[in-house]
C-alpha cells in the first residue's frame, strides 16, 4: 500500500492546498514540501523489493470486461522516473517559495504543481496502457494550467494553448495506438504487452500502432517537427520550466519509448523512425539554441536537443544505447533543472532574461554564477561532471553501427556536430551572462538571491559533481535497475569509469570541445550573435499560420450555418435525419413484418385522433403563440392517456407532470416575446410542410416495420429480477434507481447542470417589462391565493406518498419531485416571489447539490463494502405496530433524485420568471 500512497499523496495534498489562503505562503510551502517528502518516503519503502529483482504491484478491479485493473507497478525504470518526479519536485517546492512574488496565488500554484506531480506519478507507475493514457492526458491538462499560470500575460496564454494543442493531439494518437496494441496482444496489462514483443511485431497492427505511439511520444518530448511548443512554454514561471521541462513533462515521451522498448523496439521501422526523429531534433535544437537571446529560450532549445539525443539512443536499437539513453535522462534532469533555476534567479534579481543586456554578472552574484557555470559545463560534457559520462557513452554507441554501411557513420557525424554546438551554446551562456563587459540597462541592480533560494541549485549541482566523479558509488545501482527494466532482459556489460583510455569517443569529445569553443569565439568576434533573429523561420510561425487558416475556414463555415435562426438549425437537422433514414430504405427497401396488428378500442382511437388534430393545429396556429402552446398541451395530454391505455402508469404520471412543467416553462418564455410571430411566406410554409410530412411519414413507417416484427426483449429479465435483486415490485422504478442507476445519476447531474446554467444566464439578463392591454389589474388574485394555500400541504403529502411507494407501486423520486415543485411554483404564481422568499429560502442550488450528494453516497457506500458502484441492498424488517416494512438502499438514491428534481425545476422556472426589478415576481 505504500506504492499507492506514493501516487495518491500528491493528489490529496493538491486538494488541501486548493483550499488554503494565498497569503499563507509559508504554510502552503511547508504543506507542499511535507506531502512530497511523505511520498518520497512511501516510494522508498519499496526500494528494497525492487533492488532484489521484484516488481511491486497493487491493483483493484476497474474495467473487468476489458481485463483492466486500476493498479500500479513499480520496477527499476518506474522507480527511477518516480524518484526524479518526486525528488526534483521537492527542491522545486522550496525554490518556488522564494521565486513567486508577494500577492501571487501561491496556494493555487502549489495545488497545480502537486496535481501535475500526481499525474506524472500515474504515468510512470501505471500497470496497464489504458491507465497510462488517462494519466498522460491529466499531465497535459495540468501542465496547461501551470504554463498559463500567469494568465494576465498573452504569451503565457498562447504558450499554454500551443502546448495543449500539440501534446493533446499526440495523446489522441497514443490512445489509438494503445487500442491497437491491446487488440493485437489481447491485453492492456504491461506485463502481457512487454512479453508479447515477437507476436506483436508479426501482427498487421504493429506498424500503425508503432506510428501512433511514436506520435504521442514525439509530441510530448518536443521532437521534430513538434518541437516548437516547448520554447513558447517558457512564458511559464521558472519553477514550472525547471520542473516540467527538465525532469517530468518532456521526459514522459522518452519514458514511453523506454517503457515500450521490449514490445515495440527491435525492428527496422523502429530504427528508422525513432533514430531519424532523434537526429533531426538533436541537430536542430543544438543549432537554434546558439542563436537565442532569451536565457530560458537557450535552455529550451538545448532541452530539445538533449531530448533528441535520448531519442536517437533508443532509436539505435542496441542494448548499450538503451543504457546510455536511460543514463542521460538522469543526468539531463539534474543539470537542466539547476540551469533553469539559475536562470530564474538571474531573472528574479535582474528583472530580465535578455542575454543582450545581461553581462558581467559574475561581479555581482559570484556564487550563483559559479553554480550556473558548473551546471552549464555539465551540459557541455566537460570531464568530471555527469554530462561527460553519458555523452561518452553516446559517442561510443554512435560509432557502433558499422554493420549498416555508410549509414552507420551518420550517427557519429551527427553526434560530433551536436556535441560541438552543445559546447558552443554552453560557452555563450557562460560568457554572455557572467562576463562580456558590463550589464546594459537592467531593470534592477543585480545581487545574490535569498539563501534558501540557492539551496535547490546547490543540491543539483552537487549531484552533477558526485555522479561525474564517483559514478559507481552514486548512480550505478539505480542505472542498472532502470536500464534492466527498460531492456526487459539481461544488461550488457558496460563501465561507468571516468577514464576509458585514448579512444575514438574521447577524440570526438575533444573535437566537440575545441570546435565548440572555436565556433562561439569566432561567431562572437565576427558575426555578433546579438543581431541574429531566427523567429521568422520558427515552427511557431508555421503553427500560427496553420491555426489562422483553420480559424478563418471554420469562421466561414460557421457564418454560413450559424446565423442564429433556430428554424434553420431544425431544418438542417431534419434534412440530415431524412437523408440518413432514406438511404437504407432505398438500398434495402421497407416492408411490414409478419406480426398482425391488435384491435383498437373506438374510444382510444378517437382520443388518438384528437391528439393528431391537436398536433396539426399547433403547426397551423403557431403564429399565435399562447394558443399554440395550449393546443400543444392537449397533444401532450393525449400521449399521457395513451400510456394509461397501455398500462404504463409510471410513464403516464411522468408524461402528464412533465407536460405541466413544460407548459409553464413555455408560457414563461413567451412572456419575453411578442404575442404573435411574424408572417411567413407561402413558399416557406409549403417547404416546411413537405419536410414535416416526409419526416413524419418516414418515422411512422420505420416504427410500423419494427413493431410488426418479432423482437428479443430484456423486459422479462427485469420483471423476474426486480424483486429478488432490487427489492421492489415496480420494475420501472427498480430499473431507474438500481439496474440503470448509473444512467440516472448522469441524468440528474445533467438536469441540475442545465438548471444552474439557466439561472446563471437569466440573472445577467435585463428584460424590459411588457405591459399588454387587457391584463388583469390584480396581479395576485385572492381566489388563487386561497386555493394555493390549500394545495401546498395536500401536494406535499401526495409527493411523500409517491416517493415512499415508488419502489413497489407507480411513483418514485422523479414523479414526487415534479409534484412538489409544481405545488411550490403555484405559490410563486399566486403570491409573488417576495412573499415566498420571506417564508422559504431560495436554496435551490443546495437542493441540487444535496440530492447529487445523496445519490453518490449510496454508490460509494456499496463500493466501500466491496460491491460494484450503486449496488443496492434490500430487507424487510418487522417493526412493532407497523409489521413488516420493506426497505431498500435504493430509496436513498431515489430521495436524491427527488431533491435534484425539486431544486432543478424550481431554479430554472423561477429564474425564467424573474423580473428586472427586485419587487418580486
Amino acid at each position: 500500500m505504500t506504492l499507492l500512497a506514493a501516487v495518491l499523496l500528491p493528489w490529496l495534498g493538491a486538494a488541501v492546498l486548493f483550499g488554503q489562503r494565498n497569503d499563507a505562503r509559508d504554510v502552503c510551502a511547508w504543506l507542499a514540501g511535507a506531502v512530497v517528502a511523505l511520498a518520497i518516503a512511501a516510494l522508498a519503502c519499496s526500494v528494497p523489493a525492487v533492488a532484489g529483482g521484484d516488481v511491486v504491484r497493487v491493483a483493484w478491479p476497474w474495467l473487468p470486461t476489458l481485463g483492466v485493473n486500476f493498479g500500479f507497478r513499480l520496477d527499476g525504470l518506474a522507480l527511477m522516473f518516480a524518484g526524479l518526479v518526486l525528488g526534483i519536485g521537492l527542491v522545486i517546492v522550496l525554490y518556488a517559495r522564494y521565486y513567486l512574488a508577494e500577492g501571487e496565488p501561491i496556494a493555487r500554484f502549489y495545488g497545480l504543481l502537486l496535481t501535475f506531480m500526481g499525474a506524472m506519478q500515474g504515468v510512470v507507475l501505471a500497470d496497464n496502457l489504458i491507465l497510462l493514457v488517462v494519466f498522460w492526458e491529466l499531465t497535459g491538462l495540468s501542465s496547461f494550467l501551470l504554463i498559463g499560470f500567469w494568465s494576465h500575460r498573452a504569451d503565457a496564454r498562447q504558450g499554454a494553448r500551443m502546448a495543449l494543442t500539440i501534446t493533446g493531439g499526440g495523446g489522441l494518437a497514443l490512445l489509438a495506438g494503445v487500442v491497437l496494441i491491446g487488440s493485437a496482444v489481447g491485453s492492456y496489462e504491461l506485463d502481457a504487452v512487454l512479453a508479447a514483443g515477437p507476436a506483436l511485431h508479426a501482427h498487421p497492427y504493429y506498424l500503425p500502432a508503432l506510428v501512433l505511439v511514436l506520435l504521442g511520444a514525439f509530441t510530448k518530448s518536443a521532437q521534430f517537427p513538434f518541437h516548437f511548443w516547448l520554447p513558447q512554454a517558457m512564458a511559464a514561471p521558472t519553477p514550472v520550466s525547471a520542473y516540467l521541462h527538465s525532469a517530468t513533462l518532456v521526459k514522459a515521451g522518452v519514458f514511453l519509448l523506454a517503457r515500450l522498448y521490449p514490445a515495440l523496439g527491435g525492428s527496422d521501422a523502429w530504427f528508422y523512425l525513432v533514430s531519424a526523429a532523434g537526429v533531426a531534433t538533436l541537430l536542430l535544437g543544438a543549432v537554434l539554441a546558439l542563436f537565442q537571446h532569451d536565457l530560458k529560450g537557450l535552455l529550451a532549445y538545448s532541452t530539445i536537443s538533449h531530448l533528441g539525443l535520448v531519442t536517437l539512443l533508443f532509436g539505435l536499437d542496441r542494448p548499450l544505447a538503451v543504457v546510455a539513453g536511460v543514463f542521460h535522462i538522469i543526468n539531463h534532469a539534474t543539470f537542466k533543472a539547476s540551469l533553469f533555476m539559475a536562470a530564474g534567479i538571474i531573472d528574479h534579481e535582474c528583472g530580465t532574461r535578455d542575454m543582450r543586456r545581461l553581462h558581467g554578472l559574475y561581479r555581482y552574484m559570484p556564487y550563483t554564477a559559479t553554480l550556473a557555470m558548473t551546471a552549464a559545463a555539465a551540459m557541455a560534457g566537460v570531464p568530471l561532471l555527469n554530462g561527460f559520462l553519458s555523452k561518452e557513452m553516446f559517442f561510443a554507441e554512435a560509432l557502433a553501427l558499422g554493420d549498416r554501411g555508410w549509414l552507420g557513420w551518420v550517427p557519429a557525424a551527427v553526434a560530433t556536430a551536436a556535441g560541438l554546438f552543445s559546447v558552443a551554446y554552453s560557452a555563450r551562456f557562460i560568457h554572455d551572462v557572467f562576463f562580456n563587459g558590463e550589464p546594459k540597462n537592467l531593470p534592477r541592480v543585480p545581487h545574490e538571491p535569498p539563501r534558501w533560494m540557492k539551496v535547490p541549485v546547490e543540491l543539483l549541482v552537487l549531484l552533477c559533481l558526485l555522479v561525474g566523479m564517483l559514478p559507481g558509488l552514486t548512480v550505478a545501482p539505480l542505472l542498472a535497475l532502470a536500464a534492466g527494466a527498460a531492456l526487459g532482459g539481461e544488461l550488457p556489460a558496460y563501465s561507468l569509469a571516468v577514464w576509458h583510455g585514448l579512444n575514438l569517443p574521447l577524440l570526438m569529445s575533444v573535437l566537440a570541445m575545441v570546435g565548440g569553443v572555436a565556433l562561439y569565439v569566432g561567431m562572437h568576434r565576427w558575426v555578433n550573435l546579438h543581431t541574429i533573429e531566427l523567429t521568422a523561420y520558427s515552427g511557431k510561425a508555421a503553427f500560427m499560420r496553420m491555426l489562422d487558416a483553420v480559424l478563418a475556414g471554420s469562421g466561414r463555415v460557421t457564418r454560413a450555418l450559424d446565423d442564429g435562426s433556430q428554424r434553420r438549425y431544425l431544418l438542417w437537422l431534419l434534412v440530415a435525419a431524412v437523408l440518413a433514414g432514406a438511404w437504407p430504405m432505398w438500398r434495402q427497401g421497407l416492408s411490414a413484418g409478419p406480426l398482425a396488428g391488435q384491435p383498437v378500442a373506438p374510444l382510444a382511437a378517437s382520443v388518438w385522433v384528437l391528439g393528431l388534430l391537436a398536433a396539426v393545429a399547433t403547426a397551423a396556429l403557431h403564429r399565435y403563440r399562447v394558443t399554440a402552446v395550449i393546443v400543444l398541451g392537449v397533444a401532450g395530454l393525449v400521449v399521457g392517456l395513451a400510456f394509461v391505455y397501455l398500462s404504463a402508469l409510471d410513464l403516464a404520471l411522468t408524461q402528464i407532470l412533465v407536460e405541466m412543467v413544460s407548459m409553464i416553462l413555455l408560457l414563461l418564455a413567451l412572456g419575453r416575446l411578442p404575442v404573435e410571430a411574424p408572417v411567413e411566406s407561402r413558399g416557406r410554409r409549403l417547404r416546411d410542410a413537405a419536410l414535416a410530412l416526409v419526416f413524419g411519414s418516414g418515422v411512422a413507417a420505420m416504427l410500423y416495420a419494427v413493431l410488426t416484427r418479432p423482437t428479443l426483449s430484456i423486459a422479462d429479465y427485469f420483471l423476474r429480477n426486480a424483486y429478488p435483486l432490487g427489492g421492489g415490485h415496480n420494475a420501472v422504478n427498480v430499473i431507474i434507481v438500481d439496474f440503470r442507476g448509473f444512467d440516472t445519476l448522469g441524468e440528474i447531474g445533467v438536469l441540475g447542470l442545465a438548471a444552474l446554467i439557466i439561472h446563471a444566464v437569466m440573472r445577467r439578463l435585463r428584460w424590459p417589462a411588457r405591459v399588454e392591454p387587457g391584463l388583469a389589474a390584480d396581479r395576485y388574485p385572492l381566489l388563487l391565493q386561497l386555493l394555493s394555500g390549500l394545495l401546498l400541504p395536500l401536494a406535499a403529502a401526495v409527493a411523500l406518498y409517491l416517493l415512499l411507494r415508488g419502489h413497489n407501486l407507480p411513483g418514485g423520486g422523479f414523479i414526487a419531485g415534479l409534484v412538489l415543485a409544481l405545488a411550490l411554483l403555484v405559490q410563486y404564481l399566486a403570491r409573488g416571489r417576495a412573499w415566498v422568499r420571506d417564508r422559504l429560502p431560495e436554496s435551490f442550488e443546495q437542493w441540487i447539490g444535496g440530492g447529487l450528494a445523496l445519490a453518490l453516497v449510496t454508490g460509494v457506500a456499496a463500493w466501500l463494502l466491496g460491491h460494484p458502484f450503486l449496488t443496492s441492498a434490500s430487507g424487510h424488517p418487522v417493526v412493532p405496530v407497523l409489521g413488516e416494512v420493506p426497505l431498500a438502499s435504493a430509496m436513498v438514491f431515489d430521495l436524491g433524485v427527488f431533491a435534484v428534481v425539486v431544486g432543478a425545476t424550481l431554479l430554472a422556472l423561477v429564474s425564467l420568471a424573474g423580473r428586472p426589478t427586485r419587487s418580486g415576481v
